[in-house]
C-alpha cells in the first residue's frame, strides 16, 4: 500500500477535481444549496445575537428589577422564533438540494458508463470480469458523489465560520484572540486525519468492489459450485475477502474513533479559555454579560462548520478511487466505429467473408486468412474441429467484434462502413449460450423487434413453428404469456434453444447464424429445423456451425475450418470425397459406433 506521504496531496487535488466537476455540471442546484446553507449559518450567528440581545434587554432587567414588559418579551421571542424559522428553511433547502444534486450525478454517471458498456465491444468485456461492471455501474458512482451531501453544508458553513469569527472580533478583539488560538491546532489534527484515513478508505472501497466481484462469480456460477460440491470452499473464498473487507472498515472506524473526540473537543478548549479570561474581563467592566454569553455562543458554534469540513474531506478518498474506477470505463478505447450506409430491408444476404485475421492477442491468431462466400438464400455449414475458431468467426459476422484484418462484406458493403443500429434489423445470430430473461415467451421473442412487445401473434407463432416451439408454448400454462423464469430455468435446454431460435426468426432476418444452436434438440428435430427453415424462411440466407452428418448434410455448401483457416469448402459429399481431415471427422461417432458393435459381435463369437 502507498505510504500516507503519498497519498494525502493527490487524493485531495483529485477530489477537489471530482468536486469542482460536479459543480460546472450542475451549478443552479449547487448554487441553491450553497445559498440555503448560506442562510442557515448566517441564521445560527444570528441566533447568538438573539440570545445576546435577549439576555442584555430581557432577562437581565427582570433580575434586576423584578419584571419586563411585555414588549420587550414579546420582541426577544419573535427575534429568537424568526432566526429559529429561517435557519430550518435553510437546512430544509440544503438537504433537498444537496440530495437532488448527488443523485442526478450518480444517475448521470450510471447512465454514462452503461452507455459506453453498449459501445464497447465484444473483446473488452471478455478481459472485464461481470462483478467489476457491476461494481463501477453502482458502488463506485456511489462513491464518486458521495462528498456532494455534505458539501453544500461544508461551503454554506464557511460563510457561517467567517461571519462568527467577525462577530467576535467586534464583539472583543482580546476574546477572539484567545479563543482563536485553537485553529492552528484543529488544523493540524485535521491535517493528520487525512493523511491517516485516506489510504484506509481507500483500501475499504477498492474490497467493497472484489467482495463483488466474488459474490456475483459465486451465484453466477451456482450450477457449478453445487455439483461440485464447492459450496464450503467458495463461501470460505467469500469469507476471507469479506473479513478483509471487515478490517479495513474497522481500521477506518478506529481512526475516525480516535479523532472525532480530539477534533470536538478542541472547539470546547476554547470556549472554556474564553469563559475563563471573559469572566476576568468582565469582572473588570471590559465585556458585559451579554457580550460574553454571545461570545461563548459562537465559539460553541465553531466547532460545527469545522466538523462539516471534515465529513467532506473524510468523504474524498472514497471519492477518488469511485471516480478513477468509472473513468477507466469512460475513457476506456476500442469503441467500434460507423459509417453511413444503409441495407436493403427485405429479401436473403449475400455474405462475403475476404482474408479475415483475428486474435484475441496480437501473437496467437485465431482465424487468419479466411476467405468464402454465402450466395442469398443458401444455407452454408461452417464444420471444424474444437477450436479451429468457428464461434469468433460467427461474432465477426456479425460485428460484435472487428478483424484484425480482412473484411465482411453484406451485399458487398463492409460491416464497418454500415450506420450503427443498422446491422441488428437484417441480421441475427443464435449463440451456443442461449440466455432468456425472466419475463414472458412473447416478451422474450418480440424482445428488440420494432415496437418490442407489438408483434403480432400471428408472426409470433410462425416462428415458433419454424423453430419446433408451437408444441411445448401451447402447452404452457399460459400460452404465449407464461413467464419463464430467470435465465429460462423452467425450460429445458433444447427448449430454451427453439425459444431463442424463434427470437431470431421473429424478426424476418436476411442473414440467420446459428452457432451449434441446436445442440440440445436431438436430431430428428434438427432435421425438422432446418427443413423448415429451408421451405418456410426463403428470405434467409443461413449459417450454420453444426456438428451432425445429418444436419451438415442438409447444407448447400460447407466451410471447413481447421487451425483458424479454410482447408475446403464444398457440398458435403465432396468433402467427404475428397478431404481426410473433414471425413475423420463428421464420420466419427459413425466409426466409434461400428467399432463398439463389431466388439460386440466378436464377444458373442467368443462366448
Amino acid at each position: 500500500m502507498p505510504s500516507e506521504r503519498d497519498h494525502s496531496p493527490t487524493v485531495m487535488r483529485q477530489g477537489l477535481r471530482v468536486v469542482g466537476h460536479a459543480i460546472r455540471t450542475e451549478p443552479g442546484i449547487f448554487t441553491g444549496a450553497v445559498v440555503s446553507s448560506a442562510v442557515y449559518g448566517i441564521m445560527t450567528v444570528g441566533s447568538s445575537w438573539a440570545l445576546g440581545w435577549a439576555t442584555e434587554h430581557a432577562v437581565l432587567p427582570a433580575f434586576r428589577e423584578g419584571h419586563a414588559t411585555t414588549g420587550t418579551l414579546l420582541t426577544a421571542a419573535l427575534l429568537i422564533m424568526g432566526v429559529a424559522v429561517l435557519k430550518a428553511a435553510g437546512v430544509i433547502g440544503r438537504r433537498v438540494l444537496a440530495g437532488v444534486m448527488q443523485y442526478r450525478m450518480q444517475a448521470r454517471s450510471r447512465r454514462e458508463v452503461t452507455r459506453q458498456y453498449l459501445r464497447l465491444p465484444l473483446a473488452w468485456h471478455h478481459r472485464h470480469p461481470t462483478g467489476q461492471l457491476l461494481s463501477n455501474a453502482s458502488s463506485d458512482t456511489e462513491a464518486a458523489w458521495a462528498p456532494l451531501a455534505p458539501l453544500p453544508m461544508a461551503v454554506g458553513v464557511v460563510v457561517m465560520l467567517v461571519t462568527a469569527a467577525a462577530a467576535i472580533l467586534l464583539i472583543d478583539p482580546v476574546l477572539a484572540l484567545i479563543g482563536f488560538l485553537i485553529f492552528p491546532a484543529i488544523a493540524v489534527l485535521n491535517l493528520v486525519y487525512q493523511r491517516r484515513i485516506s489510504p484506509l478508505v481507500m483500501r475499504a472501497q477498492q474490497l467493497r468492489a472484489e467482495v463483488s466481484e466474488i459474490a456475483h462469480e459465486s451465484f453466477d456460477g451456482a450450477l457449478v459450485v453445487k455439483t461440485l460440491g464447492r459450496e464450503d470452499a467458495e463461501a470460505a473464498r467469500f469469507q476471507a475477502k469479506a473479513d478483509e473487507l471487515r478490517d479495513a472498515n474497522i481500521a477506518v472506524g478506529r481512526i475516525r474513533g480516535l479523532f472525532d473526540p480530539l477534533l470536538e473537543a478542541l472547539p470546547t478548549l476554547g470556549v472554556l479559555a474564553v469563559l475563563l479570561f471573559g469572566s476576568i474581563r468582565l469582572a473588570a467592566g471590559d465585556v458585559s454579560s451579554g457580550e460574553l454569553i454571545q461570545v461563548s455562543y459562537l465559539f460553541t458554534l465553531l466547532a460545527f462548520p469545522i466538523r462539516a469540513l471534515g465529513w467532506v474531506l473524510a468523504e474524498l478518498p472514497r471519492s477518488v478511487v469511485g471516480w478513477t474506477r468509472v473513468q477507466d470505463v469512460l475513457n476506456a478505447s476500442g469503441s467500434m466505429e460507423f459509417g453511413a450506409a444503409r441495407l436493403e430491408s427485405s429479401g436473403p444476404a449475400r455474405l462475403e467473408v475476404r482474408g479475415l485475421r483475428y486474435g484475441y492477442s496480437p501473437d496467437a491468431p485465431v482465424l487468419s486468412g479466411i476467405d468464402f462466400e454465402a450466395e442469398p438464400g443458401r444455407i452454408v455449414a461452417i464444420v471444424g474441429p474444437t477450436g479451429s475458431g468457428k464461434s469468433t468467426l460467427t461474432q465477426l459476422l456479425v460485428r460484435l467484434i472487428d478483424p484484425d484484418a480482412g473484411q465482411v462484406l453484406l451485399d458487398g458493403t463492409d460491416l464497418r462502413d454500415v450506420a450503427q443500429g443498422e446491422l441488428s434489423g437484417v441480421v441475427s445470430l443464435v449463440p451456443q449460450q442461449t440466455f432468456l430473461f425472466d419475463d414472458t415467451v412473447r416478451g422474450n421473442l418480440a424482445l428488440g423487434t420494432d415496437g418490442d412487445r407489438h408483434v403480432p401473434d400471428e408472426k409470433v407463432w410462425a416462428a415458433l413453428r419454424l423453430a419446433q416451439a408451437e408444441g411445448f408454448v401451447s402447452a404452457l400454462p399460459k400460452g404465449l404469456d407464461t413467464r419463464v423464469g430467470e435465465r429460462g430455468a423452467t425450460l429445458s435446454g433444447g427448449q430454451r434453444q427453439r425459444l431463442a431460435l424463434a427470437r431470431a426468426l421473429v424478426r424476418s432476418p436476411r442473414l440467420l447464424i446459428l452457432d451449434d444452436s441446436t445442440s440440445s434438440v436431438d436430431a430428428q428435430v434438427e432435421g425438422r429445423i432446418l427443413h423448415g427453415l429451408r421451405e418456410g424462411s426463403p428470405d434467409s440466407t443461413v449459417i450454420v456451425v453444426a456438428y451432425r452428418m445429418a444436419t451438415i448434410a442438409l447444407a448447400d455448401e460447407v466451410v471447413f475450418l481447421d487451425h483458424g483457416r479454410v482447408t475446403d469448402r464444398g457440398t458435403h459429399d465432396r468433402l467427404l470425397a475428397r478431404c481426410e481431415g473433414y471425413r475423420n471427422l463428421v464420420t466419427a461417432y459413425e466409426r466409434e459406433e461400428a467399432e463398439r458393435a463389431a466388439l460386440g459381435a466378436d464377444e458373442e463369437i467368443v462366448a
